[in-house]
């Protein structure tokens, strides 16, 4: 009988397969861990982008934005109001104009106008600034009803056909416009008001015309 005798150079290559299996299998383990790891990752990672996002944006009302108009001498504002009257923006001159161009239809309109109350009735008294409303894209009649409904005594410019919001350049509701005594524009404001915003504002820029 024959014996059989195996180097220890016979036996590697058979080890270095099952090394290699075993590796194979920790890599894949490995991978399957650090899936669920990487995800938790990732979703902290959004969470976090998203708090930045949150806490650095501006609140959806007396949000400031950008308008060719700024600086310049505000369009024309001027028709028959609900009340029947002639009302123009020049004849406002010497005292700060909110231009507000709103629709019944519009709940962020709805929300701002008891704020849009408050201011125009603060300011009433001092003379030194006043409201003025643009229906848009809206029925007179809903609009005589709101306010009969709601207050508010400033001027409300109906059936002009959207001439004015398109010489501003408004597509959309609520947005408005702080005119100087000079008649410029000095800025506007998207996505409705509050009182405490444009009192604000109002202070702001008499502080830089000062």
């Amino acid at each position: 009988m024959t014996d059989v005798h195996l180097d220890e150079d016979d036996d590697a290559p058979v080890d270095d397969e099952i090394d290699d299996e075993v590796d194979d299998d920790d890599e894949e383990l490995a991978a399957r861990r650090r899936g669920p790891v990487l995800a938790a990752v990732g979703v902290l990672v959004f969470v976090a982008l998203l708090v930045v996002v949150l806490a650095t944006r501006q609140p959806a009302a007396d949000r400031i934005a950008e308008s060719p108009l700024l600086g310049q001498a505000a369009p024309a504002v001027a028709g028959t109001t609900l009340d029947g009257d002639r009302f123009s923006i020049a004849d406002e001159q010497g005292r700060f104009v909110l231009v507000n161009f709103f629709a019944t239809w519009c709940v962020p309109c709805q929300q701002e106008h008891d704020d849009l109350v408050a201011f125009s009735e603060t300011h009433a008294d001092r003379g030194d600034a006043s409201v003025v409303s643009v229906v848009f894209d809206d029925a007179t009649e809903d609009a005589r009803a709101f306010f009969a409904e709601n207050g508010g005594d400033w001027p409300v410019v109906v059936g002009d056909d959207g001439e004015i919001a398109l010489d501003y350049g408004v597509l959309a509701v609520p947005e408005s416009f702080l005119v100087a005594p000079d008649g410029s524009v000095l800025a506007r404001v998207v996505g409705g008001v509050t009182a405490e915003g444009l009192e604000s504002l109002l202070r702001r820029v008499q502080g830089l015309e000062g």
